[in-house]
């Protein structure tokens, strides 16, 4: 009760719909990791082949866990109408029969890159930081409360965005990267605006105290934070030379991009 003396009522009341929606999007135009250095070095064209197939690499890690993560989720949801929407993020990951899913289009991008895919599959070369990152990831879903585990998923608002600039800065610098490779994220493009879509309508329906909107808010905040010590993971790796024993050493490592 002390506590909650010192506070002005600006920062007890729930915020208006408007003032949620923007405080969330603040937080992505400040923390989402199209910021990273090493993101901008990618879509830039600036990075050897290697230090690319180190990053389909370790996220091919982030990616076989989404479902993983959504499965946990999905496990709490009592809802059969929340549960059966839901549903479709593991279906768009994992395929339908006789359609192939985001993993599936995942392979096209580390084949095109040349990785063995039975080594990709073991992911024996991920760097620690990736694994202990996504591994958070799992758990955050799996122990918080439904509404953080669902709205975790709200840096979907700025994926579509991202994915535009990879394909198309990609596309443009990488003369091994061609438009079979990049399947994957002309398919996301439109799944994550839908997705990102019926998230954020979830957040401000059922965030309905001050507390509830703050905890939305550290969601995702985390979820930025799972995302962007990934890239710099890469960028300490693959850029700056200190790779971990055990890690994917490309084959062309002395020659990368450095930077001064």
């Amino acid at each position: 009760m002390k506590n909650l003396a010192l506070k002005t009522n600006s920062e007890i009341d729930p915020m208006s719909k408007t003032e949620f929606i923007q405080k969330l999007r603040d937080i992505g135009k400040e923390r989402y990791h199209d910021n990273c250095k090493f993101h901008h070095l990618l879509h830039s064209g600036k990075l050897n082949k290697g230090q690319v197939q180190a990053w389909a690499l370790n996220r091919y890690y982030y990616q076989i866990n989404i479902s993983i993560k959504d499965s946990a989720l999905m496990s709490r949801i009592k809802n059969p109408e929340l549960r059966r929407v839901w549903i479709k993020r593991i279906l768009d990951h994992d395929g339908r029969k006789h359609d192939e899913g985001g993993i599936e289009r995942w392979y096209r991008l580390t084949d095109g890159l040349g990785l063995d895919r039975d080594y990709v599959k073991s992911t024996e070369g991920i760097l620690p930081a990736t694994k202990f990152a996504v591994d958070a990831y799992v758990n955050f879903v799996q122990q918080k409360s439904l509404l953080e585990g669902i709205t975790s998923s709200l840096t979907e608002l700025f994926a579509p965005k991202i994915h535009k600039e990879r394909i198309s800065g990609m596309l443009e610098n990488y003369d091994f990267v061609n438009d079979i490779t990049m399947a994957y994220f002309k398919k996301r493009v439109d799944q994550a605006t839908d997705d990102a879509d019926f998230v954020l309508d979830y957040a401000v329906n059922n965030a309905k105290t001050r507390i509830e909107q703050e905890s939305v808010c550290n969601a995702l905040k985390f979820k930025t934070d799972v995302l962007w010590v990934q890239q710099d993971a890469l960028y300490h790796a693959y850029i700056n030379g200190h790779v971990p024993p055990g890690a994917f050493m490309p084959e062309d490592f002395n020659d990368r991009y450095t930077e001064d």
